[in-house]
């Protein structure tokens, strides 16, 4: 049996709600920094990411917990893949050692994705299994 611990699940879903606004790619251009929010650095990227967290709120709210605890693990995996492809789009984007190096110093990783972990790890330590006794 599946059992839900709701705070946890809850606070794992506004954090990762409020990480959609979050800056996570800090951009140097001629003395400016500019932050760029998830939507900005790729809103494809965006829209998978919260369409997932949309059908597990959705499973959660329902209380569909074999799907929610599914949607938890895809969502972390998802995270942990779109972080990774994120810094390596960031720092091999024109396939030239010189520009590359140029551009990946130009570009950093904001706290935003720090967010992002955080809810998604809640989320996925909300649901656990646990064995009826008789």
């Amino acid at each position: 049996m599946l059992i839900v611990n709701k705070p946890i699940a809850l606070l794992g879903l506004i954090i990762l709600f409020a990480a959609a606004f979050c800056p996570m790619l800090q951009v140097k251009i001629l003395f400016n920094l500019v932050t760029w929010g998830l939507y900005k650095t790729d809103p494809r990227l965006f829209l998978i990411t919260y369409a997932i967290v949309a059908i597990a709120a959705l499973c959660f709210f329902v209380r569909q917990l074999k799907a929610y605890r599914l949607l938890t693990r895809v969502l972390f995996i998802w995270i942990l893949l779109m972080a990774a492809a994120v810094y390596f789009k960031s720092t091999h984007y024109f396939n030239l050692k010189f520009a590359d190096n140029l551009l990946g110093k130009t570009i950093h990783f904001q706290w935003g994705w720090i967010l992002l972990a955080i809810g998604s790890v809640l989320l996925l330590f909300s649901v656990k299994k646990e064995v009826l006794k008789p």
